[in-house]
């Protein structure tokens, strides 16, 4: 499932290359066709990210309310503007058909030239598969594909979703705030705190790979309940969030480890299997003090641990 970087990420694309212009959206699955001939023809205002939810304005107000679940991805095509300065834009390349295609969604990989080529001379490209929602303008499609929530909301009901959340340190007006919310919710109850960092009405966007990764730098046993996790131990894990968040929305990269100079995050940025501590590494050995990695379920999810390290 895509964690949080990956939906922030997804509304900066959609933003840089849909903003400002008129879009048409059409549903060539067919299954949001009353949605799309509600937002067809309307220029989007933005794209918002808040945890793993995401939020795109048109100009009437209406809201495309979209959650990516487990499957969820989006497919741009045509032009699509490279998210970092310098570089190419980024995804996975799908089948030989969809070659023009960049994704984003839970994994992404350079795709280079994507940013330079311009717009094909078949665009735009024929919807291939169940594609929910189109939104096309004449140089940019993205394709919405799999998505577990996909539906128009007017301002109020969005903004009613959107006070569902928790905080989310990328979209938080006020972090001390922020962090004073999501230490009060840990600290009220006896769910496990590895249970808590992942109810997204706690804080948002944090997904399996973080919730082991941020408990694991804490040296924080994930089956703690809550409200004996002390004070300063929750805020400093929603101090790390927020820095891990935004490493992972500058580089489209969940890198969690600390113990990396410069030369083994470049490293670890090119080998998926040098990014974590723990987080899927079950049986290998922990790199701090070399005891095997515990992968067990917590809440239907799996939860890997150092039974040394997180005490």
């Amino acid at each position: 499932m895509p964690e949080g970087h990956t939906v922030h990420r997804i509304a900066r694309q959609l933003t840089l290359d849909l903003a400002g212009r008129p879009v048409a959206v059409s549903s060539p699955q067919g299954r949001f066709a009353a949605g799309a001939r509600r937002l067809d023809g309307q220029v989007v205002l933005r794209a918002d990210a808040v945890g793993k939810q995401l939020f795109v304005t048109f100009a009437s107000g209406d809201v495309l309310r979209v959650h990516l679940g487990l499957y969820g991805a989006w497919d741009l095509y045509g032009r699509v503007s490279p998210l970092t300065d310098g570089r190419a834009a980024v995804g996975s390349l799908g089948a030989p058909r969809l070659r023009r295609a960049v994704r984003l969604g839970e994994r992404e990989q350079s795709l280079p030239g994507a940013a330079d080529e311009g717009v094909p001379e078949d665009f735009p490209p024929t919807p291939v598969g169940a594609v929910r929602v189109r939104l096309a303008t004449a140089e940019t499609v993205a394709d919405l594909r799999g998505p577990s929530a996909c539906e128009v909301l007017d301002p109020v009901q969005a903004q009613v979703a959107v006070d569902r959340l928790g905080p989310d340190p990328a979209a938080a007006d006020d972090l001390d705030a922020a962090r004073a919310v999501v230490v009060r919710r840990v600290t009220a109850r006896g769910v496990p705190v590895g249970q808590l960092l992942m109810d997204q009405a706690v804080v948002a966007g944090i997904g399996n790979i973080y919730r082991a990764e941020l408990l694991f730098r804490a040296r924080l046993d994930p089956w703690t309940p809550g409200r004996r996790v002390p004070a300063e131990v929750v805020g400093a894990l929603w101090d790390d969030w927020a820095v891990l968040l935004a490493d992972g929305i500058r580089t489209g990269v969940t890198l969690t480890r600390e113990d990396l100079d410069a030369t083994g995050r470049e490293q670890a940025l090119a080998d998926p299997t040098a990014r974590h501590s723990v987080y899927g590494r079950p049986g290998q050995p922990c790199r701090v003090c070399g005891t095997p990695v515990l992968v067990e379920p917590m809440a239907a999810r799996k939860l890997y641990r150092c039974a040394t390290c997180q005490r």
